[in-house]
């Protein structure tokens, strides 16, 4: 292998780095000054990929101070790492090991760098995330609600669920003002919502959170999102199909739009029905419509033109 492959492993006060083909390791700081040192040694390498795996959140600034320094930076799943260092036969879990583990992934998975979103983007994404984690809280209290007796549970619970509500309106209000100032993601949210079934948050899920949409063919979109069939098959036995892995927010997010659309989308109805004619069982049907929406919004994206039911 004659391309530099780097794999760094993410902690929060620490990142493991493995350079391939050289087999060299070593560590810095995850904090400016030791991502700054590591930009300037790995500059040096000039490395095809540097793959970091997904950590909660605490792969952020790395990601976007090496990708501002130039180098070419991928996010990987932590799943398919870890199926990965299963194949190998690596069972022992350190950071250093998992370093090289992710750089051997990258290498052998032929892992693509991603561009880096811009700050108003990731914004947008944040926001999307927080709408959706206080959305989580709201459903939660809703149902303590139902389950309080005590008259004064009861009365905390309405408490926190106005301010839970009120801070719901704010960050939509905010996520108007962002998809407002952008004319790229006002054409995209108007498009998206031109089919029936789509509104304004599963909209902006996609356009924050799936910014491949309109670049990549069904397939590959639908494996980014997770609604990719994987076939169980071995000689004449065959088991049933399933969908696994992807990014769970946007898959969420089309399942939730395919039960609206395959209620109110003449098209997708009559796509959902007919499944269930076949005798497909239900959640079969809504996955396989929720994989036709997304076909269907990534042809729209790419053909920039709206929903057109005839």
């Amino acid at each position: 292998m004659d391309a530099v492959i780097v794999g760094i492993d993410v902690s929060k006060d620490r990142l493991d780095v493995h350079v391939l083909p050289s087999g060299e390791a070593f560590g810095v700081g995850n904090d400016p000054a030791g991502i700054e040192a590591l930009a300037g040694r790995l500059a040096a390498l000039e490395p095809a990929l540097v793959a970091l795996e997904a950590s909660g959140g605490m792969e952020i600034v790395a990601v976007a101070q090496l990708a501002a320094a130039g180098l070419s930076v991928a996010v990987v799943n932590p799943a398919q790492v870890r199926s990965f260092a299963d194949a190998l036969g690596k069972r022992a879990k350190t950071d250093p090991i998992d370093a090289g583990v992710i750089a051997r992934f990258a290498a052998a998975a032929g892992v693509k760098a991603r561009p880096l979103a811009d700050a108003q983007g990731r914004l947008l994404a944040e926001l999307v995330a927080r709408r959706r984690q206080i959305t989580a809280m709201i459903v939660a209290e809703e149902a303590r609600l139902k389950r309080a007796g005590e008259r004064q549970l009861k009365k905390s619970i309405t408490r926190l669920l106005a301010a839970l509500r009120r801070e719901l309106e704010v960050l939509d209000a905010e996520l108007d003002g962002q998809v407002r100032a952008s004319p790229a993601w006002r054409i995209k949210q108007d498009l998206l919502a031109s089919v029936p079934g789509i509104g304004k948050g599963i909209a902006r899920t996609l356009i924050a959170e799936l910014p491949e949409l309109g670049s990549l063919d069904r397939r590959r979109i639908a494996s980014l999102a997770g609604l990719a069939p994987f076939t169980r098959q071995s000689g004449t036995w065959r088991g049933k199909s399933f969908i696994a892995g992807g990014r769970a927010s946007v898959r969420a997010a089309l399942f939730m739009g395919a039960l609206v659309a395959s209620r109110h989308n003449p098209v997708l109805k009559a796509f959902r029905d007919k499944l269930v004619a076949a005798g497909k069982p239900r959640i079969v049907a809504i996955v396989a419509t929720a994989r036709k929406l997304l076909t269907i919004l990534n042809a729209i994206i790419r053909d920039q033109k709206p929903w057109q039911s005839a």
